[in-house]
């Protein structure tokens, strides 16, 4: 099974299609949205194709396909357009014998984990900075941010694929990768 991560799409048309053209690219089984989906907060300027009824209607015609958590910018106002789940702060997914706790990362992040065992992960949006990482048993990860990148990152999305989480620019070229054993 292969996973394809994008967070913080905050209702950017323009990025969100580029994000979706690399998943049809990367032939992903599954679109894991780490919240933050219709809009842009307060603290960001607007962001480029500010349409957040368009996004969502973009997003809707993956419904079936998408594992979604709520980031701090997403409300239950949203779910009157968004025809897939996205309310909840976690969602939980066993994948080759691990759990990966899915959260936006405003509530649990690396400083603030739940209860993982050895080789679990946490993967998370919220910071809109890459990160891959082990932190003692635990592995850390963050795919960045499709729209408002932070720290001089590119625009990036994950792939987790087999033991190895990847993470890539929108043009698809490698940023970083971490195996997960």
């Amino acid at each position: 099974m292969k996973l394809f991560f994008i967070s913080d799409i905050h209702g950017s048309l323009h990025y969100l299609r580029k994000a979706l053209e690399k998943f049809k690219q990367e032939k992903a089984d599954y679109i894991v949205i780490l919240g933050d989906h219709l809009y842009h907060g307060a603290r960001n300027p607007l962001p480029i194709e500010y349409n957040p009824g368009e996004v969502a209607k973009l997003l809707n015609k993956f419904a079936d396909r998408i594992i979604a958590v709520r980031g701090n910018c997403d409300s239950e106002v949203d779910e009157m357009v968004i025809e897939f789940p996205m309310m909840s702060t976690y969602s939980t997914v066993l994948y080759n014998g691990r759990r990966l706790f899915l959260t936006h990362g405003h509530i649990y992040h690396e400083d603030n984990l739940p209860k993982l065992k050895e080789g679990d992960a946490i993967i998370y949006g919220h910071t809109h900075i890459p990160k891959l990482e082990k932190k003692g048993n635990i592995f850390i990860i963050n795919p960045g941010s499709i729209t408002f990148p932070k720290e001089n990152n590119p625009n990036t999305y994950g792939i987790l694929e087999g033991n190895s989480f990847k993470i890539k620019d929108l043009d698809g070229s490698l940023c970083k990768e971490i195996e997960l054993v």
